[in-house]
């Protein structure tokens, strides 16, 4: 029996959607692959128990593709789209006689970075090729990944890590492979992003921000202003934009709260609990209450790519265009301007007296910033430079490995991907849980009508749908599947927790 071939693209004009979608029927096995004109795509495989059930469920993801706009095609003919780059503006080399900065220890990604996060157990950067690497606090190299497009962002919500990435997508790391969370439509160059509770926002280079919700369902869209948009951040009460004009903040239905005029257009954002910081064009770095009230401004010497701040906002941190690092007090005192020895910071965090940068020229670098080491650093006295180089040891995870089968016996919480009003969603099947509420579940492997048990599930913050904690198995096979829905203790514990509600958006059309 010959192979049964069918070639999808959806591809719109004006920068919308540039997609394939392929689908081989072979004899009981249905192969299929799908992603941007162009590209390999990803691919997903399974089974039937005869050749008329996989042609009937080949049918129907057809039927379905060809419902949202997608058309027979010819593989080939289109072309694949470039993609469009943040812009940076140029780096310079530090001012002569700059103070060199205590650098403890500089990872060379191998290409420009924009992502960064640290916690107290690890350090994340990720890249331009794609590339993600999560560091110890020593400096060693102890997990790597690949997603398909450059890294523009990394950001934790809660207990989960997510990338932001060139090909439109978020892909959530926080397990031991990295999973697509959210797909936003092509049209939508995301510049950085932002999750609270499960929701996205998502700031791009026309000067707008969108939201989805936890199942990638658009909320709503607002322009701030006619281009520029690299920063957004979000926390409970609402969103905030920063762009060309300034900074917009908006609650989570869409209603402008505040908007406020920046001296320079806004490059990057960083938020404590009460505060709002940017770093402008203008050379400054500015800050403002989340209910929109002018703060102070923090003066550097140059345009400033990065800002971060230590808790409470006792001192605020800034990268400039000039390979500089500053650290202000919060009276606005300059305490220091040093040299970062590997280019400008388009990306920082501090933790714990450290302050971690990636840069323009791949760097991602440690330096110590606690009073001691300025001190010393000021009287030409920095510690000897550790290079850490990636560990080939330590295997490269990638999107679309093939899942693992739980054991017969295995414990956890099953749930089970079901296809509803032309949506794929996902549906817990253990007992206690609400079998009414949505999981938040990555999005590459979705397949309807198969079950996966997953480590544990956690109610949102605000209710309604649930949350995977740990990793996720392919359920076990029929002679061991009474031993999926036992929901290990740890879980039903976390979940019988749920914080106060958190008002959301009503949903809107695309």
């Amino acid at each position: 029996m010959s192979d049964e071939r069918t070639y999808l693209e959806l591809s719109e004009e004006g920068g919308g959607s540039h997609k394939f979608y392929e689908v081989i029927v072979r004899g009981k096995q249905v192969d299929i692959r799908y992603g941007r004109i162009g590209d390999a795509g990803q691919s997903q495989s399974k089974s039937y128990a005869s050749p008329a059930e996989a042609q009937k469920e080949a049918q129907k993801a057809i039927q379905g593709k060809l419902k949202k706009g997608y058309a027979q095609a010819v593989q080939g003919v289109r072309k694949k789209r470039s993609v469009t780059e943040r812009p940076v503006a140029t780096s310079r080399a530090a001012a002569a006689g700059t103070t060199r900065a205590p650098v403890l220890w500089r990872y060379d990604s191998g290409d420009r970075a924009f992502g960064v996060f640290v916690d107290d157990e690890l350090c994340w950067v990720g890249d331009d090729d794609g590339q993600i690497s999560a560091l110890d606090h020593d400096g060693k190299v102890v997990r790597r990944m690949k997603v398909p497009e450059g890294v523009m962002s990394l950001v934790r919500d809660d207990q989960w890590l997510y990338c932001g990435c060139q090909d439109g997508k978020v892909y959530d790391l926080s397990g031991a492979q990295p999973f697509e969370a959210y797909e936003i439509s092509e049209d939508v160059n995301i510049l950085w992003l932002d999750i609270h509770d499960g929701s996205l926002a998502v700031s791009s280079n026309d000067g707008q921000v969108t939201v989805l919700d936890h199942d990638c369902d658009k909320l709503w869209a607002k322009k701030s202003f006619n281009h520029g948009g690299w920063m957004v951040r979000c926390d409970g009460a609402g969103i905030y934009h920063g762009h060309a004009d300034g900074i917009t903040a908006y609650d989570w239905s869409g209603k402008k709260l505040w908007a406020k005029k920046t001296e320079g257009s806004v490059l990057f954002g960083w938020q404590e609990d009460t505060e709002v910081y940017a770093g402008t064009t203008s050379d400054h770095v500015e800050v403002f209450t989340k209910a929109g009230v002018q703060g102070r401004r923090y003066k550097c010497d140059d345009s400033v790519f990065s800002c971060a701040a230590a808790p409470g906002g006792k001192y605020v941190f800034a990268g400039d265009n000039a390979s500089s690092v500053y650290c202000f007090d919060r009276a606005g005192t300059r305490l220091w301007k040093l040299d970062t020895t590997c280019g400008s910071a388009l990306s920082m965090q501090y933790h714990a007296d450290k302050l971690y940068i990636v840069t323009g020229d791949g760097a991602f670098a440690c330096i110590d910033v606690s009073e001691a080491a300025i001190a010393q650093a000021r009287e030409g006295k920095v510690p000897d430079l550790k290079l850490v180089k990636a560990e080939r040891s330590v295997q490269v995870a990638t999107v679309g490995q093939a899942l693992p089968q739980a054991a017969a016996g295995a414990t956890g919480v099953l749930v089970e991907c079901i296809e509803e009003g032309g949506k794929v969603r996902v549906r817990p099947l253990s007992p206690g849980f609400d079998k009414d509420f949505n999981v938040q579940f990555p999005r590459d492997i979705r397949t309807p009508g198969t079950r996966y048990l997953v480590d544990g599930l956690e109610l949102s913050g605000s209710g309604g749908f649930y949350r995977v904690r740990g990793q996720i198995r392919l359920a076990p096979t029929a002679a061991g599947e009474a031993a999926g829905p036992v929901v290990a203790k740890t879980a039903a514990k976390k979940v019988a927790k749920a914080a106060p509600a958190k008002k959301t958006a009503k949903k809107v059309r695309a």
